[in-house]
């Protein structure tokens, strides 16, 4: 994922939550709670989601590096790592 792709991912997650709190306060009653927790919901959500795939991509980019400094070293390259259950 590109910077802009993350700025752009998290920015809408947290524009999601800005909107929701926004509308809630504005609108009122039963369905500004309604707007409001659906906003606020899925703009956490995105951002819960978003973090778990940077971690993710950063373990994906560990791995890559380490086989790539495996085979310039003339080393076969470590094993995916798995992990029991």
């Amino acid at each position: 994922m590109t910077r802009r792709g993350r700025v752009l991912s998290f920015g809408a997650a947290g524009a999601a939550m800005v909107v929701g709190a926004v509308a809630g306060a504005i609108i009122g009653g039963i369905t500004g709670e309604a707007i409001a927790i659906a906003f606020v919901s899925v703009g956490a959500i995105a951002v819960v989601s978003l973090i778990f795939l940077e971690v993710g991509l950063s373990e994906d980019r560990e791995r890559e590096r380490e086989a790539r400094e495996a085979r310039r070293a003339g080393r076969r390259p470590p094993p995916l790592r798995r992990r029991r259950h």
